[in-house]
């Protein structure tokens, strides 16, 4: 019985990840051709054991080789990983408050208060990106409100730039940032920081010596749980950067539904998953050390 728990998820494991890995390698170690699929496989799994030792003497890595030569690619590489750094410190500015005033609210208040940061999610994703385009478009809600008040005179040029990329990501992942700073800050001890204060801490001092490192845990969660998925992220790059904003993303989708490249694209998505591997493996450990602890 034991051993049926364990295998379980190493058997979901199994088919819902290294199987479908595997395909994608396999493709990506491929030639691209003008086909139904568009690629010729270099190796026939059932052609035998003669046909696999016949692929690895001519095993070749020229998809990946070809990454190598355009500047394309380590740009879009580079600029998803500043996006997705970026966004990650703006969904913590935004999102610590957010999860303090909850932890300190009121018990009575709380189930209501997470109940407003879930409540997005009962919505579909692309409704609330597309709603954004409404918002932060020239003749939207947001530039005929700064109009009305006399903020501006002319209106803003919002969509299609970095900032409603920004916008986008902070506003879709801030409940992957508030709901494990609130999981952490609302079990911390009052009394740590009613001792800080009877030693002489000011509220501002406790908070910097004692919330802050109790909350640590939280906001590594977090961080976590926006930058990865942020990093290859694709719809909001897509609707509301515009052509000028380069995410790995986009990149991808082009090379597969484009160009029909599926060799490259594969290649792409194979050194996206060897980068999304870092930090999931350090996030796996700070869960891991967080359990322990």
């Amino acid at each position: 019985m034991r051993r049926l728990l364990v295998g379980i998820p190493y058997l979901w494991l199994l088919i819902l990840f290294l199987v479908p890995f595997g395909i994608v390698f396999k493709i990506s170690l491929s030639d691209y051709a003008v086909s139904i699929p568009p690629y010729t496989p270099k190796l026939d799994i059932g052609a035998g054991w003669a046909a696999f030792t016949e692929f690895l003497g001519a095993l070749d890595f020229e998809n990946f080789v070809f990454l190598t030569s355009d500047d394309l690619y380590w740009k879009a590489y580079v600029s998803s990983l500043q996006i997705a750094l970026l966004s990650t410190i703006f969904t913590l500015l935004v999102g610590f408050p957010i999860a303090y005033g909850m932890a300190r609210a009121p018990e009575v208040w709380r189930p209501a208060l997470l109940m407003l940061v879930i409540l997005p999610f009962w919505t579909s994703f692309l409704i609330r990106v597309y709603a954004w385009i409404g918002i932060l478009s020239t003749e939207g809600f947001l530039n005929q409100f700064l109009l009305w008040i006399g903020v501006i005179d002319a209106p803003l040029t919002l969509l299609n730039t970095k900032i409603a990329v920004y916008i986008g990501i902070v506003y879709t992942y801030l409940p992957f940032m508030i709901l494990p700073i609130y999981s952490t800050l609302e079990r911390m001890d009052e009394s740590l920081l009613e001792a800080a204060e009877d030693l002489g801490c000011s509220r501002t001092q406790a908070f910097w010596l004692v919330t802050l490192p109790l909350a640590r845990p939280g906001i590594i969660a977090g961080c976590f749980l926006v930058f990865i998925p942020t990093l290859g992220e694709f719809v909001i790059p897509s609707l509301l950067g515009g052509s000028e904003t380069l995410m790995i993303g986009k990149v991808l989708w082009e090379e597969f539904f484009n160009n029909r490249d599926w060799p490259v694209a594969s290649a792409v998505a194979i050194i996206l998953l060897l980068i999304l591997i870092i930090p999931i493996v350090l996030f796996q450990r700070n869960q891991a050390k967080e359990t322990e602890g």
